[in-house]
């Protein structure tokens, strides 16, 4: 499939491309450790989303530890240096089935599309880790940027709203994630850019399942509060950023030099 077939429906869905100067500042080789490091963290934080909604809303108690656990071995090794990174490529496995709180088409629809989304979030956290192997780039502990933070921050506090608007937020951060995929892979050379693009392929219809599931639980038209966010996503990466990372917004180091 040509790419920018499938990236279209990304396009379509976010309200702004990535900034060229974010581009500009990405492809160049001092800067792929932090896009690398930071990407690897990204993948973590999606499956963290999807496991911590899964958790509050949707499994009993022993399916919330089997959650924790499954993740554990990826935690430990990227905010405590624990163990090492060749050995996660046995740990991508839910030991138990995940038995809802409460039946419900709902509930199920969240447990199911969030199980393989954590399932190949942590496989491309791998992948990540392979390519910086590749690149000869160490894993340091990597601070987060401004930009999930500030999405959230404009979440309603009350259910089933916050729940509606969590899963709004991760459809954009999904789909930005794709979109910066395709931005990347024709500035880098032919390994990481073929890596890019099987994520792109991979990833392209998480941020379609976030926005289902958002659907489902709202019970009503969603269309005004997705543009809503659309419009903070928009100008979050927009917006100058101080702090480059693989979801920054416009480098202030970029604007400088111009």
């Amino acid at each position: 499939m040509n790419i920018e077939h499938l990236l279209k429906p990304v396009t379509d869905f976010l309200h702004c491309e990535t900034p060229l100067a974010w581009v500009e500042m990405a492809k160049q080789p001092e800067h792929l450790p932090v896009v690398l490091r930071d990407h690897m963290v990204c993948e973590l934080k999606a499956a963290q989303t999807a496991m911590l909604l899964i958790r509050k809303y949707a499994v009993d108690d022993a399916s919330s530890q089997a959650l924790l656990a499954w993740l554990k071995p990826y935690e430990d090794f990227t905010y405590r240096q624990i163990g090492q990174w060749q050995d996660l490529a046995h740990c991508n496995t839910l030991k138990k089935t995940m038995i809802p709180r409460a039946q419900s088409p709902e509930n199920q629809d969240l447990i199911d599309k969030m199980v393989l989304l954590i399932k190949e979030e942590l496989h491309h956290f791998y992948q990540v880790l392979e390519m910086m192997q590749v690149y000869g780039v160490e894993y340091e502990y990597t601070t987060s940027s401004r930009y999930a933070k500030t999405l959230l921050s404009h979440m309603r506090t009350h259910e089933p709203a916050a729940l509606v608007d969590k899963l709004i937020c991760g459809a954009y951060i999904e789909a930005r994630s794709c979109e910066r995929f395709a931005r990347l892979a024709p500035h880098v050379d032919s390994q990481l850019g073929e890596f890019y693009i099987s994520l792109l392929r991979s990833e392209a219809r998480h941020y379609q399942d976030y926005l289902s599931l958002a659907q489902s639980f709202a019970k009503a038209d969603i269309s005004e509060r997705v543009a809503y966010f659309g419009k903070i996503e928009a100008k979050a990466i927009t917006d100058e950023d101080d702090d480059f990372k693989f979801h920054s917004g416009t480098p202030v180091q970029a604007l400088k030099v111009a």
